[in-house]
C-alpha cells in the first residue's frame, strides 16, 4: 500500500504542479497578464480534450496488453517518459504554440500512466477494503499539490527547474512501484480480437445498461468542473481579485494548498474508513460535494488572502471525503471488472473533460460577471452542489 500510494501521489504530482502554478506563470511570462487568461484557456482546454480520449484509450490498451512484463507496467514506464519530455518542451518553449505542443504530449502520456495506475485499485484490492484504500489514495492529491507547489516555490526564478523538479521526484517513486508490484498478466490466447464495435466501446459505457455508472460519471463531472475552475484560475484570482503581487502568488498558492491538504489528510482516510464500516457510500459523496460547494462560495466572497485560506480549508474537508469515497463507489458499480481500466478510463473523461470546458467557458462567465473572479467561483460552487444531487439516483450501493 505504501508503494502504491507513493506512486499514485507521484502521478498526481506530474499533473498538478503545472496546472496549479507553472503553466499559468509560463504563459504569463510569454504574453502578459492581459492576454494570459485566453492563452491559458487554449492550452489547458486542448490538453484536457486530448486527455479525455487518451485516458480510456490507453486504459483499453492496458486491458488487452499481454506483455511478459504485465498488463499495467509497460504503460506506466511509457507514460512517465513521454510526459516528462512534454513538460521539458513546455519549460523551454519560446512561444504559446510550442507550449501547446508540449502540453499535449504531456497530457497524452501522463493519462496513459494515470489510466493504469487507477486500475490497480480494482485489480488488487478486495471490495471490503476499497473505502480504506481509496481514502488513503484521496490523500495523494493534496500531498501532490503541497509537494508540487513547494518544489515550484523552491526553484522560483529558474523556470526549467520549476517544471522538471516535480517530474524528477515523482518519477523516482513511480519507477520504484513499477519494479516491485505484482502486475496482472494476460494470456495472449485470452486477448479479444479487435472490431469496430470494440473500438467504439473504448469511449462509451451504455447508460441504459449501467445507470449507476452513468450517475456516478455525472456527479464526478460536476465536482471536477468546480475543482477545475478553482485550480485553473487560482493565480489570476489572487492577482486580480485579492491584489497580490506576482512574486507572492507561488507562496500564496502553496499556503492555500497546504491548508487544504492538512484537512484532506484527516478527512480522506477517515471518510473512507467510515464508509467501509457503515457500508454506505452515497451519503458521504453527497455531503462532500455540498461542503466543497460551500467552500467555493467562501472563496468567492473573500476579500483578502486570509479569507482565501479559510475557504481552502473548508474545501479540504469536502475534497478529501469526496475523493476517498467516490473512488470506492465507482469501483463498486463498474459494469465489467474484466475491463476495469477501460471503464475507469471512461469515468476519467469526467475528470479530464471539465479541465477543457472550464477554461473554455470561464471567459464568458467572467464577461457576464464583469470580470469578477468571485462570480466565477460562485458558479463553480453551484457546479459542486449539482454534483451532490447527481449521486442520489445510484442504486447498487447505499
Amino acid at each position: 500500500m505504501a508503494l502504491y500510494t507513493s506512486a499514485y501521489a507521484s502521478t498526481c504530482l506530474l499533473f498538478l504542479a503545472p496546472l496549479l502554478v507553472t503553466l499559468a506563470l509560463k504563459i504569463n511570462s510569454l504574453v502578459g497578464i492581459d492576454r494570459a487568461p485566453r492563452n491559458l484557456a487554449l492550452v489547458a482546454g486542448v490538453g484536457a480534450l486530448l486527455a479525455m480520449f487518451a485516458n480510456p484509450f490507453f486504459g483499453h490498451l492496458s486491458d488487452r496488453t499481454s506483455s511478459p512484463l504485465g498488463m499495467r507496467r509497460p504503460w506506466m514506464v511509457a507514460g512517465l517518459v513521454g510526459g516528462s519530455l512534454g513538460v521539458l518542451v513546455v519549460a523551454l518553449a519560446p512561444n504559446v504554440p510550442v507550449v501547446l505542443a508540449g502540453w499535449c504530449i504531456a497530457q497524452l502520456s501522463f493519462n496513459a500512466l494515470l489510466a493504469v495506475m487507477v486500475a490497480v485499485l480494482p485489480d488488487q484490492v478486495p471490495a471490503s477494503q476499497r473505502g480504506l484504500v481509496a481514502g488513503v489514495l484521496g490523500v495523494c492529491v493534496p500531498l501532490a499539490s503541497v509537494t508540487g507547489t513547494f518544489l515550484v516555490k523552491l526553484f522560483t526564478g529558474n523556470q526549467v527547474a520549476m517544471f522538471l523538479a516535480p517530474c524528477a521526484v515523482g518519477g523516482f517513486f513511480i519507477l520504484l512501484f513499477v519494479v516491485t508490484f505484482d502486475d496482472r498478466r494476460l494470456d495472449p490466447a485470452d486477448k479479444p480480437a479487435w472490431s469496430p464495435r470494440e473500438v467504439t466501446s473504448t469511449f462509451y459505457v451504455n447508460p441504459r445498461k449501467a445507470p449507476d455508472f452513468a450517475w456516478a460519471f455525472a456527479s464526478r463531472f460536476m465536482f471536477v468542473l468546480a475543482y477545475a475552475f478553482l485550480t485553473t484560475y487560482q493565480a489570476y484570482y489572487l492577482l486580480e481579485k485579492i491584489g497580490s503581487a506576482e512574486a507572492d502568488v507561488p507562496r500564496q498558492i502553496f499556503l492555500g494548498t497546504l491548508v487544504q491538504s492538512l484537512v484532506v489528510v484527516v478527512a480522506a482516510p477517515l471518510g473512507g474508513r467510515l464508509s467501509d464500516w457503515t457500508g454506505r457510500r452515497k451519503i458521504f459523496v453527497l455531503t462532500a460535494s455540498t461542503v466543497y460547494g460551500l467552500a467555493l462560495f467562501v472563496i468567492a466572497l473573500a476579500g483578502d488572502v486570509n479569507g482565501f485560506l479559510v475557504g481552502m480549508a473548508i474545501a479540504g474537508l469536502g475534497f478529501g471525503m469526496y475523493m476517498a469515497v467516490d473512488l470506492a463507489l465507482v469501483a463498486d458499480v463498474l459494469p465489467d471488472t474484466d475491463n476495469a481500466a477501460k471503464d475507469l478510463g471512461v469515468l476519467n473523461i469526467a475528470g479530464a473533460l471539465p479541465s477543457s470546458i472550464a477554461p473554455a467557458v470561464a471567459p464568458a462567465i467572467l464577461a457576464i460577471g464583469g470580470g469578477s473572479y468571485g462570480f466565477l467561483y460562485a458558479v463553480a460552487g453551484v457546479c459542486a452542489l449539482t454534483g451532490a444531487l447527481a449521486i442520489l439516483p445510484v442504486k447498487r450501493v447505499r
